[in-house]
Formats: structure tokens, sequence, C-alpha cells
């Protein structure tokens, strides 16, 4: 059966909100408020790794705005199970409106990697030290963006020695977290990465709203 996700919240909804890092004021997740998320994603992503963080995410009381390359395209996954809609285009976005970055895996980071705009927006997070959670395939999007050397990830079986050949530390496991990045490898890794990315999620300093 096919899952159409709706749009539920807008971006930025009131002039003068307090905008993640770039406010300087430290509140955490746990203590109510939420977490902003940028889901990149294009077509023919892994259903399941975009589906159950993305719920997973949002049940912990995040908001997570999926990126396209095109605002309002609609995104099928590869399996077909699953049917979405970029909420916005990464024009009409800066990596300062959110907290954290979501990269699912299948073929949409091999996608989202050819478009420079989305590689500065995924660079961005590392330079200001934000969440990354990236599952699968999603750290391909991490190579083209050149912020993998030195650090410990991992990736789906055929990602792991690119990710060797630029310099990162791989281990085949089903979650590493190494600061303010975690990755998973496959599918069957997915409650291990929604666990890990919670708790990180939880650590998030945000301004308040």
């Amino acid at each position: 059966m096919e899952i159409k996700l709706a749009a539920q919240y807008q971006l930025d909804g009131s002039a003068g909100t307090g905008v993640g890092w770039a406010t300087g004021i430290s509140k955490y997740a746990q203590g109510g408020i939420t977490v902003r998320i940028a889901c990149v994603l294009d077509v023919d992503y892994e259903d399941s790794e975009f589906k159950q963080p993305y719920d997973g995410f949002k049940n912990q009381g995040h908001q997570v705005t999926i990126v396209g390359l095109q605002a309002g395209k609609e995104l099928k996954g590869k399996q077909g199970k699953v049917t979405t809609k970029a909420e916005t285009g990464i024009d009409q976005v800066r990596p300062e409106q959110f907290d954290a970055l979501f990269i699912p895996g299948g073929y949409s980071p091999d996608h989202l990697r050819a478009d420079p705009r989305m590689v500065k927006f995924t660079k961005a997070f590392f330079d200001t030290d934000k969440p990354v959670l990236a599952i699968c395939h999603g750290p391909q999007l991490l190579i083209t963006a050149r912020v993998v050397k030195g650090r410990k990830l991992t990736a789906w079986i055929t990602i792991q020695d690119d990710l060797s050949q630029v310099g990162a530390n791989v281990v085949d496991q089903e979650v590493v977290v190494d600061k303010n990045l975690v990755t998973s490898r496959q599918p069957s890794d997915i409650p291990a990465f929604i666990r890990e990315s919670i708790k990180l999620l939880e650590k998030v300093p945000v301004g308040t709203r």
C-alpha cells in the first residue's frame, strides 16, 4: 500500500523568531523545545530509511522539513511504498534555519550530491557542528561535501570502500556515533539509527520560539 505524507507545518512562521545556533540561547529538546531537522530528499530514496526515522523524530516532537531540489515536487520511494512532497526547495532555505540534518539512503543521496547547492547546504552543518544523521547511501553526499576525512562512520557496504578511500575511519556496525555525526548501514539498522539519533538530538541547543 502506498503511504502519502503531508506537510503539517511551515518553516519560520513568524518574524523575529530565534533561529537555532544563531541565537546563542541554550535550550534543550528534552526540555520541550522542538529541534528543527532538514531532511534532504529526492526521488528513489529507500522508503523505510526515510519514513521510519521521519516518524520517529516527529513522534519525539521534532519538526522535520523535507528539502528537495524543487519545492512541491512529488517524491516517491524506490520501493513504491511511500510518497511525499518537497515542502521547500534548496534555493528557499538556509542552513541557519535548522538545528540538524537528516539524509535518508537509496538513490536520493547520489541525485542530491550532483547539485552544488545541496553540497554547500550539507557542508554548513559540519562547519557549525550541528547533528548530521545519515543512513545507508546517505554518506555519498558527505563524500562530495568533503567532510568525512578523519571521521568515524559507517554506510552501505559498497559506500564503505568509497569512504575509506577518502580518509574516513570506517567500521562495519549497525550504528556509529562520532561527535555530531550518526550513521548506519542498512534498513535492518533503522531502530539503532533512530535510537542514537534521538539521543543526539536531545543534546541540541536551540533558540526559543
